[in-house]
């Protein structure tokens, strides 16, 4: 009797523990669940907000007549009859002017240099942790390359435009210190910690198994990286590399420094330039509300959230093509 009474308490109490648990993870689960939905919630009340100060200006008689679909993405002529036509942003003057060509120009000039700078060094620095540095020299590398991401973008910025404008000015002659190159190296510095991140981890991910193979199969440690690790990979350094290029277009600070800050329409990357988030950094504190420029300045907001979009998406359906056919699915 007594046996049965201890074992019918043991049932009791392992019930009640296994009730305790199951709610337990319940409330993680609805904890978890509700904070997805508030993340999406709260983007799409920004998106909200900026959507709603930015789509008046097609259709408010002040906005329309003043910018237009015209004026934000095709050349005018201004002054006499005779003057060419040109793509110009000067939104504070007797006639103003809200070309967004200089600025969309200079965004691709600045995210180019600084892609074209920042994505070979990550993927080979990844691939050097990954596959070739010893145990403590990846213990102490990657946290230190990792660390350069917490770096403030104001930082970055000031050291691009007092030493590194001077040393690239003194290396080639530029004829302006601030410039694209500039301002691409220096935004290339916030870029490679994201990519090589991500590449990293990927390459770390790679089964242990393909390796022994290939080695098994005669092929040497760069053979086996290049031919067996890489490839296996190339979802992951893909997906690192959409990831830097979305940085790189959204980045302010150090553009707005680095860059000269002048809204040129030239295709030299030794001129100064402005980007479409340095040009809302830089006007939106002293705009007047409600005006055309404020209007524009939120239409400049809200084409930033497309691009980045449809490049997260691009990227989202070519790293699924990619993991798709390492699988054989397709």
């Amino acid at each position: 009797m007594a046996d049965t009474e201890i074992s019918t308490t043991q049932i009791l109490i392992v019930t009640q523990g296994l009730s305790w648990r199951a709610v337990r993870e319940a409330v993680i689960a609805r904890f978890i669940r509700i904070s997805a939905w508030l993340s999406i919630g709260i983007m799409f009340l920004i998106l909200l907000f900026v959507a709603k100060e930015a789509v008046p200006l097609f259709y408010e008689a002040s906005s329309v007549a003043e910018v237009g679909w015209s004026r934000l993405f095709l050349p005018q002529q201004y002054g006499t009859p005779e003057a060419p036509l040109a793509y110009s942003w000067q939104p504070v003057s007797i006639e103003p002017k809200y070309s967004l060509a200089p600025l969309l120009l200079g965004t691709l000039k600045v995210t180019l240099i600084a892609m074209l700078f920042s994505a070979p060094i990550s993927i080979a620095a990844a691939i050097y942790t990954a596959e070739y540095a010893p145990k403590w020299a990846r213990e102490s590398f990657k946290p230190i390359v990792e660390l350069l991401a917490g770096f403030p973008s104001v930082v970055l910025g000031f050291f691009a435009l007092i030493v590194l404008a001077s040393w690239l000015q003194d290396l080639f002659g530029f004829d302006y210190r601030l410039n694209v190159i500039n301002a691409g190296l220096a935004l290339s510095l916030a870029v490679i910690p994201i990519i090589y991140t991500v590449c990293d981890d990927a390459l770390s991910a790679v089964p242990r198994k393909l390796k022994e193979a290939s080695s098994a199969l005669g092929a040497t440690r760069t053979e086996t990286t290049l031919r067996v690790v890489l490839p296996a990979a190339l979802p992951g350094v893909f997906a690192g590399i959409v990831l830097g290029f979305g940085r790189a277009i959204g980045e302010t600070m150090i553009v707005l420094m680095a860059s000269g800050n002048a809204a040129i329409a030239s295709w030299s990357f030794t001129d100064s330039t402005r980007t479409l988030p340095a040009t809302i950094a830089a006007e939106l504190a002293e705009v007047v509300f409600g005006s055309p420029h404020y209007r524009v300045l939120f239409f400049i907001g809200l084409l930033l959230f497309t691009i980045t979009f449809v490049l997260n998406s691009a990227g989202s359906w070519i790293v699924n093509r990619l993991k798709s056919r390492l699988l054989g699915e397709s």
